[in-house]
């Protein structure tokens, strides 16, 4: 008999491992391969050395990891969760381990080994794993193994963000190019690596103890290693690393003792047959690129005409003038003579030394020079332009939109639009009666065009061309989305693992690029207007299948010329001739080095810091010959430079110094002791109040340090949520601050209203993180506990009464024993301080628009949010900008004079955002100031507030300029905006109007009530019912079920980039129908639910009337259903009969819903529920016609009773319940067929009652009413309404009470399940409903839980993830997963991630 050996195979994200032993566990063999995203001939491989090694004997198989999940089902063999065996492996052969590492190709994993065993892997969109240290290899033009080598010699280490691969470039490419040191970068990407595993994963608690690193990166890369033993600092004796550490979870896998089939050596031969044939789900196709070999060589005609006329230069005599760009990862340089013809031309990649590159290319050009040749004038332009200008003595410079204006306009004479796409940048210029209209360039998240295409080409070892060859004789293209290049590059991988062609892949990525370009840089919604005169160019553009995917997207044909990438440095070299043309002495030569004097130019690099603010820069000095060149500071002062532009008014910096300007008790005058407040978020508006009722109170106010990148670092371990915006993360450094000074008592509020100061605002709410983050610090930051802090964050009011009686109630200031007079006074003194504040800041403002007037000065209106004022928020963009000869104002000392009267097209409820609206209409008005809209990354409110910004601006000519801030710290990219956008104020010669903005709204009128009524789908269980609900009330309702990509695409055409997944389904499906020419647009209308509250949702009904504009169908009409006041002017009401029939459809669903999940995974005969669900739902659907209650009554005894006749299977399923965003939760679509999917895996699902939801809504009136005292009436009525809502679930609860199903649930008691874990007062989005629903499930024994929202919602940042630490601290069985959902997110990571969750649960079941 053949003995049989165990083989384990591990097929991850970038590499496949094998590990084979005998039944005493010794390794016999082992392989460690790249599969270069073709898994499946890697696998045969090996599979086939393994049959021709072990002849003799026969095969026990195990699978794990990322690419072997569908691969085992389909091959039918035993599949272990990557992360169960990376457990398993560790508890087996490394029992003293406290915490694990490991990194993969795609993957990064935390395990922590306690009382429980808590583990974790990376969400959506974490950069760090082994996938991104290849990107930025390829980006230093080494290997990773060469990484590692640099560095090993580095010494300086420069924050580089790691959030993904894009925004680490954005960093990387200008250090590089300033001319950092490649070793320092290096060095630096592994700290990035670090940071980004330990706050995407720890979140909130610590690594310590002994820590084992595991997986490919860590066991190659020592360096890494050294980075994350020095960051955590541990001891030599905490620290291991195994032999096998790329082999573990092989390993790991081999441990799973389930009964397993053996196959002998040709039984395995039928195995690599089998997986020969195997295709994975496929994805999605795009129209081919071209249709034939005909139509391409008919493209490749048509594109060769656009020539740009040349010279020979070798028998060329006359004058020459030179146009350098030192872009972000290619140098060019050019050559022209007076009449423009080319003479030269060299294309070249920079390789990170823009310096050496562009010295060799002019020693190129200098040699191929005739004697009789004189050089007149020389420019640079690009990302290096005033490095190459300094270095090699130039005469000019421009900036790079200009000067690939003037070469596209010398090109193509009247141009309308021009797209330029290169290495990292994309750009799009509209032209307008001859002068630039507007300059559009790619925010941080939207980068990496170019340079995306280029390192993967790399990364499978194919070069640009041989890309373009596949791509064009592509048939079946991919879609790969559009949102972001790193969930592309996790949709490239899981194709490549479905077995499609790269040729399919790589035309895919051709249309993405170009998708990207004119969804998110561009935001083209309607074609036509791009105009018919268009050139394309850029790098980028040279590649034809990019080329012919923007043709085919735009249905137009465009002009790319034969130098598309050379175009920066044409258009440079071109105003080179016309600033020659303009002297008066025509024999005047160039100042450009000579030959000798470059061969003899020495470059010398040094680095220093900037003490001339508190920014202190980090300097890189680059010294040529005599000469110095300073780049990495954010203002002339660095530079050495002191001039007058100093002097020019900076309001950022004028009020951070008014704002924290307070001088504090001594210890000896307060008698109340020391309190401590950290300086974020909500106290960049309120510190002048807190600081003066404390200090009129007897406390010594101590605030903690100015930001910094060292104060982030401190507090990342606590970080809960990886994609939450930075001004958030850097609250944890800040409260760390604090308890390091020895504070004991820290006062961090929860204010959820600021005061109204617009009459015409819709709220006054604050963001939902600015609301509540304090409560993510509360449950994640051990420190407080640990110390003894006292942390007093209660949810309070800034209105005079309701504060003073709030305070006196909380328990936390009890011991302070306030009196009531004595709190009253401190409360009055603050509200005066805290307007008087105002007051300065507002005259401040009048003082320098009048000094701009005046002296004819221009001004920025830098208008960001309070919090943007902290330097490390928004990296010195206000003195960079002040270097530039620009006064800065802010929103707030501008906005009082706003004239704007009406309501705008959004629903303005935000406070903050408030002030953007009303000072854009003040820069509208104002010839002198122009201005920049600052957001940071992860900002879900900026989808709103971007689009009504540039509206207002727009009303009057005015250019939109928007700035994505985020760890990124370098300003290169903003200051090409910016410099864009001084060059545009002074092109434009048009006529300015002053008008100020006016919307008017489209309400649905008492003559539509007629029309067919569209809605979207939320949830297939109760939406049917609705439709009947709106038709029994007299409105012809559609109910729009259907969802599918193509509604996505709609969305994704329609709505800001920004938007969340919901408003893109939502938009998408409402467009998508009104588009279909299934309706009469003259008689049809849409309908949608507002609740009023502070998440975004509220806000749909603005994006949806954006987006009806934008497709031409503003005249649709929209209803807005709430119970909130909001569209008060619609002719739609909610009537008695209406609400009754509302409350029986919502009923019916989730009773319909509890039974058919309850039910199915248990049924003997197959589709029996689903047959008493469907019969069920038609009989709801009729009887809600008339919403008789008897009836009603009756029809909930039946349903249960038909649901309980059903036959069932005696057997154990696991328990999952389904929470999160409300629409992501119910639809299908949203979360990827989540249901289903788990009930492949043998799982009941659990979805809360959508009447919670209702309910909860209603119960935060009385919560504010408890919390803020903002109207005892409001809160009465919710009371009846809550009682009357019980009244109809009360038949519900006694047909299901001694059955299986779950009751409906209790508000009360789901309010009292929070208690202890997160106060009612977080009401954005699900709000404390979405923890109180966590705990309801556990309580009821469903302890496995998929938490799921929109990537980066808002408040799910707080009440979804920051809550899961202290409910797994308080019931140990939890197993909770958070997974956010997108149009481009990976569905591996998805899946993976859930099969971690399941892989726990059914090890603590002991269920199959």
């Amino acid at each position: 008999m053949n003995k049989v050996l165990n083989v384990g195979i591990d097929v991850g994200s970038t590499t496949v491992k094998m590990m084979v032993v005998d039944n005493q566990d010794n390794i016999l063999f082992s392989a460690y391969e790249r599969h270069f995203s073709d898994t499946k001939k890697t696998l045969i491989n090996l599979l086939d050395n393994l049959i021709v090694k072990f002849d003799k004997y026969k095969f026990s198989f195990v699978f794990t990891g990322s690419g072997a999940i569908s691969l085992s089902k389909y091959l039918e063999l035993p599949f272990v969760q990557e992360v169960i065996a990376c457990k398993n492996a560790i508890k087996e052969y490394s029992n003293s381990v406290d915490v694990a590492i490991e990194l993969g190709g795609e993957d990064a994993k935390i395990i922590y080994f306690d009382q429980t065993i808590d583990q974790r892997m990376n969400g959506t969109c974490a950069g760090g794993t082994g996938a991104f240290l290849d990107q930025m290899a390829v980006l230093l033009n080494t290997t990773t193994e060469g990484l590692n080598e640099l560095a090993a010699n580095g010494n300086r280490i420069y924050p580089i963000a790691s959030r993904c691969g894009v925004f680490a470039k954005t960093d990387i490419q200008p250090l590089l190019n300033e001319g950092a040191k490649k070793e320092d970068v290096a060095l630096s990407i592994l700290q990035a690596v670090v940071n980004q595993t330990i706050s995407g994963l720890a979140c909130g608690k610590p690594i310590k103890g002994n820590v084992i690193f595991l997986g490919g990166p860590l066991n190659y890369l020592s360096m890494l290693r050294e980075r994350f033993i020095k960051t955590l600092d541990l001891k030599e004796s905490e620290i291991i690393i195994p032999d096998d550490a790329r082999l573990f979870v092989c390993k790991g896998a081999l441990l799973d003792k389930t009964k397993k089939k053996s196959f002998s050596s040709n039984e395995v031969k039928l195995i690599i047959k089998k997986l020969n044939k195997f295709k994975e789900e496929g994805s999605n196709s795009l129209r081919a690129l071209f249709k034939s070999k005909k139509e391409y060589n008919e493209f490749l005609v048509r594109h060769e005409k656009n020539k740009v006329n040349r010279k020979d230069l070798n028998t060329y005599s006359g004058d020459v003038f030179i146009g350098i760009d030192a872009g972000s990862t290619t140098a060019k340089v050019v050559a022209i003579d007076i009449d423009g013809n080319l003479l030269y031309e060299n294309y070249r990649s920079n390789k990170g030394t823009p310096v050496d590159t562009i010295k060799s290319m002019l020693l190129d050009l200098y040699e191929k020079m005739p004697e009789n040749t004189v050089i007149r004038s020389c420019g640079s332009t690009g990302y290096g332009e005033m490095l190459i200008k300094t270095a090699f003595n130039l005469d000019i410079s421009e900036i790079e939109t200009i000067a690939h204006y003037e070469a596209a306009n010398y090109f193509l004479p009247g141009v309308e639009s021009i797209i330029d796409i290169g290495g990292q940048d994309m750009k799009y210029i509209k032209i307008k009666d001859g002068n630039v209209d507007s300059i559009m360039l790619n925010e941080a998240c939207s980068s990496g065009c170019g340079s995306f295409i280029e390192t993967l080409a790399k990364s499978l070892g194919i070069s640009v061309s041989e890309f373009v060859n596949l791509a064009v004789e592509s048939k079946n293209p991919i879609d790969l989305g559009s949102r972001c290049t790193v969930f592309m590059n996790s949709k490239i991988k899981q194709t490549q693992k479905e077995g499609r062609p790269l040729g399919d892949i790589f035309a895919g990525l051709s249309y993405s690029v170009i998708k990207n370009a004119i969804t998110k840089v561009m935001k083209i919604r309607d074609i036509g207007t791009l105009g018919d005169k268009i050139v394309v160019q850029g790098g980028t553009f040279l590649n034809d299948a990019v080329l012919r995917a923007f043709e085919n997207i735009t249905g137009k044909e465009v002009v790319r010329p034969d130098i598309a990438g050379l175009m920066g440095a044409y258009g440079v070299a071109l105003i080179a001739l016309n600033n020659f043309k303009q002297y008066d002495d025509q024999d005047i030569k160039s100042g450009i080095l000579t030959e000798d004097e470059i061969n003899n130019l020495e470059i010398k690099t040094m680095h220093s810091r900037c003490n001339g603010c508190e920014n202190k820069c980090a300097l890189t000095i680059n010294l040529f010959n005599k000469k110095k060149f300073i780049s990495g500071n954010r203002c002339e002062r660095g530079s050495g430079n002191n001039g007058s532009n100093s002097m020019l008014p900076n309001m950022y910096s004028w009020k951070y110094d008014r704002l924290f300007d307070y001088e504090p008790l001594s210890e000896e005058e307060a008698y109340r002791g020391i309190i401590g407040i950290p300086r974020v978020l909500n106290m960049y508006e309120n510190y002048p109040f807190w600081f003066t009722l404390f200090t009129k109170l007897g406390f010594r106010v101590v605030l903690s340090d100015h930001s910094n990148r060292a104060m982030y670092e401190k507090g990342i371990e606590s970080m809960p949520s990886e994609s939450v915006c930075y001004p958030a993360k850097l609250v944890h450094g800040h409260i760390v601050n604090l308890i390091n000074k020895g504070v004991k008592t820290i006062f961090y509020p929860c204010i959820m209203y600021e005061n109204m100061e617009f009459k015409n605002c819709d709220n006054h709410f604050n963001c939902p993180i600015v609301q509540s983050y304090s409560e993510a610090i509360r449950l994640n930051v051990e420190n407080l506990e640990k110390e003894n802090i006292k942390y007093i964050n209660p949810f309070l009011p800034m209105e005079r009464y309701a504060l003073h009686k709030r305070i006196l109630e909380i328990e936390e200031f009890n011991e302070y024993k306030f009196k009531k007079n004595e709190l009253m006074d401190a409360i009055d003194d603050a509200i005066l301080e805290q307007m008087k504040f105002k007051e300065d800041v507002r005259k401040m403002g009048e003082e320098v628009i009048k000094y701009i007037n005046e002296h004819d000065e221009k001004a920025i209106c830098l208008a960001g949010r309070p919090y943007h004022l902290d330097k490390e928020v928004n990296h010195g963009i206000d003195t960079m900008i002040n270097s530039l000869g620009l006064v800065v104002l802010t929103e707030d000392s501008i906005c009082h004079l706003s004239k704007i009267e009406s309501k705008l097209r959004v629903v303005d409820q935000w406070s903050y955002h408030s002030r953007v609206y009303h000072a854009a209409d003040v820069v509208s008005r104002n010839k002198n100031i122009e201005l920049v809209n600052l957001n940071s990354f992860g900002c879900g409110l900026d989808a709103i507030v971007t689009d009504q910004t540039e509206e207002i601006l727009k009303k009057n000519n005015k250019l939109y300029t928007t700035v994505k801030i985020d760890e990124i710290n370098n300003l290169g990219a903003v200051k090409i905006r910016i410099r864009s956008l001084i060059a545009s104020m002074n092109k434009r010669n048009e006529e300015v109007s002053y008008d100020t903005y006016k919307y008017t709204k489209n309400y649905f009128k008492e003559s539509e009530k007629k029309h067919t009524i569209l809605f979207p789908d939320m949830t297939q269980y109760h939406m049917p019912l609705f439709e009947s609900v709106l038709r029994s009330e007299g409105y012809n309702a559609v109910y729009l079920r259907d969802t599918n990509d193509d509604v996505v695409e709609t969305g994704l055409r329609y709505v800001n980039n920004d938007a969340c997944y919901p408003a893109i389904i939502v938009i998408g499906q409402l467009v998508n129908a009104l588009q279909s020419g299934k309706y009469d647009l003259d008689n049809t209308s849409v309908i949608i639910t507002q609740t009023g509250g502070g998440c975004r949702a509220t806000n749909y009904i603005g994006l949806i009337r954006k987006a009806l504009r934008d497709a031409g169908l503003e005249k649709i009409s929209i209803i807005s259903l709430n119970v909130s006041g909001l569209e008060k002017e619609q002719a739609f009401k909610i009537t008695p009969s209406f609400a009754n029939k509302a409350v029986q459809a919502c009923a019916y669903g989730d009773l319909l819903m509890k039974l058919l999940l309850g039910t199915r995974p248990y049924e003997v005969v197959s589709g029996s529920s689903e047959e008493v669900y469907n019969k069920w739902q038609e009989r709801c659907y009729k009887d809600l016609s008339k919403g008789n209650i008897n009836t009603y009554r009756k029809n909930i005894k039946a349903i249960v009773k038909d649901f309980l006749d059903i036959k069932i299977k005696d057997k154990k399923c696991s328990k999952v319940g389904i929470v999160g965003e409300i629409l992501i939760k119910y639809h299908s679509f949203g979360n990827d067929n989540l249901v289903k999917k788990l009930e492949n895996e043998n799982v009941e699902v659990f979805l809360p009652d959508l009447m919670g939801f209702v309910k909860y809504c209603a119960y935060n009136n009385v919560i504010k009413e408890k919390l803020l005292k903002n109207g005892k009436k409001l809160a009465v009525a919710s009371s009846v309404a809550l009682n009357l809502i019980d009244l109809y679930e009360k038949p519900i609860a006694s047909a299901l009470k001694g059955t299986r199903y779950r009751k409906p649930t209790n508000i009360y008691e789901l309010a009292n399940n929070v208690d202890g874990i997160l106060s009612t007062g977080n009401q954005t989005g699900e709000g404390w409903f979405l923890t109180a629903e966590m705990v309801e499930l556990i309580k009821d024994g469903v302890s496995n839980i998929v938490c799921v929202q929109p990537f980066a919602c808002l408040p799910n940042h707080i009440v979804g993830k920051a809550v899961i630490k202290k409910l797994k601290s308080i019931y140990s069985d939890a197993n909770i997963v958070a997974i956010d959902y997108d149009p481009g997110a990976s569905h591996t990571n998805q899946v993976n991630r859930i099969k971690l969750m399941l892989a726990v649960a059914k090890d603590k079941e002991n269920i199959d």
